[in-house]
């Protein structure tokens, strides 16, 4: 079986940007021009722009600071809780994972 290799082309993308949701809030944060690896890409199609401006409830927009201090916290509880599980298994005897030695 023959395995046709396609030629992959890079993408320069400019005035991007990144919607994050969290919550029930969404910032849109500007990233500017982006490069593409040809190989990294699957799929490239248009955006409907009308589906895009819709942002289906509960969500509301906030600013990008607020959602990044909503990320933080969260990213913070994460891992006071991934601690709690590490300690509860030590105590049954479980190493966690990355705590111990490194083998080579």
């Amino acid at each position: 079986m023959e395995t046709e290799i396609l030629p992959a082309a890079n993408l320069v993308l400019q005035d991007t940007i990144e919607r994050i949701f969290i919550e029930d809030v969404y910032a849109d944060i500007p990233r500017g021009v982006f490069l593409v690896r040809g190989e990294n890409v699957l799929l490239l199609g248009e955006i409907d722009l009308d589906k895009d401006d819709y942002i289906p409830e509960p969500y509301r927009k906030a600013s990008a600071e607020e959602v990044h201090a909503i990320v933080v916290r969260k990213h913070q509880l994460s891992k006071r809780s991934d601690k709690v599980k590490q300690m509860k298994l030590q105590e049954l005897g479980f190493e966690a994972e990355h705590s111990g030695e490194v083998l080579y």
